[in-house]
């Protein structure tokens, strides 16, 4: 996959660590936009129309991470990654429900920011053309959509990837531990409860078929259509 000239916006209000970034992720043909402050983002992500990938600083001046993360959200699902100081994980709670796809703490090893990214761009860029259909679901990855009896419904990039895991997985029994290992698919030191957020804004968002997800107690979930 080609991941030449791919747009990366790096919003951080310190310079050093903008460059930081940019040299990293430049050597492997990205471009790369900067911002330093909330506003600044906000601003140049929607004047550019075509960032493929946000990686976004918590603490800021002017309009911290969490009130970009929300502007943006309200009109896209361009993969977020939030650089975070402090590992709290309540924020990071906070942050699945507002839709980030990936935390990285500072400091951190460039080289990881950069896998990250890569892995995060091939998979919401979908490398396959697949088509798994189950119970009137219908998960194209190529297209990166999801319809439910013919109707599109509007998921985020995390959502999706579960969907689709679920579904390549019909019938058998997930424990949460081998979800994270495959959805969040790096040494990702989240917990279940993650995980549990996720699943239940897949089901409310799918409606009736939501019931296709099931909870296996003290386990994990699985995926099975019931007629």
């Amino acid at each position: 996959m080609d991941m030449d000239s791919l747009k990366v916006l790096v919003v951080d209000d310190e310079a050093r660590m903008r460059k930081l970034v940019r040299d990293f992720l430049s050597v492997k043909g990205f471009q790369v936009l900067e911002a330093e402050d909330g506003e600044q983002a906000v601003e140049m992500f929607f004047a550019q129309k075509d960032i493929s990938l946000i990686l976004l600083d918590v603490m800021m001046p002017k309009m911290d991470g969490w009130e970009v993360l929300r502007s943006v959200r309200q009109y896209s699902q361009v993969p977020i990654i939030m650089l975070t100081a402090r590992g709290e994980e309540r924020d990071e709670l906070q942050g699945f429900k507002l839709g980030v796809d990936e935390y990285i703490s500072k400091p951190f090893s460039p080289k990881i920011l950069v896998a990250r990214v890569e892995a995060i761009l091939r998979r919401s860029r979908g490398s396959s053309t697949d088509v798994t259909e189950a119970g009137g679901i219908r998960v194209d990855k190529s297209a990166h959509q999801v319809t439910i009896d013919g109707q599109v419904i509007d998921l985020s990039y995390k959502e999706f990837e579960l969907l689709t895991y679920f579904m390549e997985n019909q019938g058998l029994a997930l424990s949460r531990e081998k979800i994270l290992n495959n959805v969040w698919n790096y040494d990702y030191f989240g917990d279940a409860r993650t995980i549990d957020t996720h699943v239940k804004k897949l089901r409310s968002k799918m409606g009736q078929k939501g019931d296709y997800i099931k909870t296996i107690w003290g386990m994990g979930y699985k995926f099975e259509v019931s007629e």
